[in-house]
């Protein structure tokens, strides 16, 4: 079984999640954090495109969502298991599951990234090629879209968060200097102290 390399004795046992909308900026704030920390990093969403041989809206679109949350619980467990000290960049919808949320909190600390309605739609917009690979989960235009979905994952972002962080007006490098002292914080007091409502 592969481990993380960062498994050494003065190396707490304990990884990083973030947590949040597509668009908030998890992939790349947890590559910086990655490389500040010299921990490995870890796309979620990328890793379940390896194991699958396709791009998630091919999975979407040729399996239906169901076979895909099958596929990222899945993927979640090895992850976990594998790279305990990793930071983890999950898939917007990873907290649909209970079981998933559970993992993501014995994990270690877990930031959930936000941004407004309009600030995501913007981003994703700019993105063409990553609009293009993410799968349609309503049919609605992109901001109704984000709306609708964060009525529902509001509350379970909220759940499973320690500490929330909004990247609207920030860097990725400001974010990840936010994350790191929080990430100190929790292993200072425990990462249950951290929680911003």
């Amino acid at each position: 079984m592969i481990r993380d390399p960062a498994q050494g004795p003065c190396q707490p046992r304990r990884g990083l999640a973030l947590v949040g909308y597509r668009g908030t900026g998890k992939s790349t704030v947890g590559r910086i954090l990655a490389d500040r920390s010299n921990r490995t990093f870890l796309d979620a969403d990328r890793e379940v495109e390896a194991r699958v041989g396709r791009s998630i809206s091919a999975i979407f679109a040729l399996e239906g969502e169901p076979v895909f949350r099958e596929w990222e619980e899945r993927t979640l467990i090895e992850l976990i298991q594998c790279f305990p000290t990793a930071v983890l960049a999950t898939g917007g919808g990873i907290v649909l599951r209970e079981a998933n949320c559970r993992r993501l909190r014995d994990f270690g600390l877990v930031v959930w990234l936000t941004a407004q309605p309009a600030e995501l739609a913007h981003r994703l917009e700019s993105d063409l090629r990553g609009l293009a690979e993410r799968p349609t989960l309503t049919g609605d235009g992109t901001i109704a879209e984000i709306e609708r979905v964060l009525e529902v994952r509001t509350p379970l972002y909220q759940g499973v968060a320690d500490a929330v962080i909004d990247t609207a007006d920030k860097s990725p490098d400001q974010v990840a200097a936010a994350i790191l002292e929080l990430w100190t914080r929790s292993a200072e007091f425990g990462p249950r102290s951290l929680l911003v409502p």
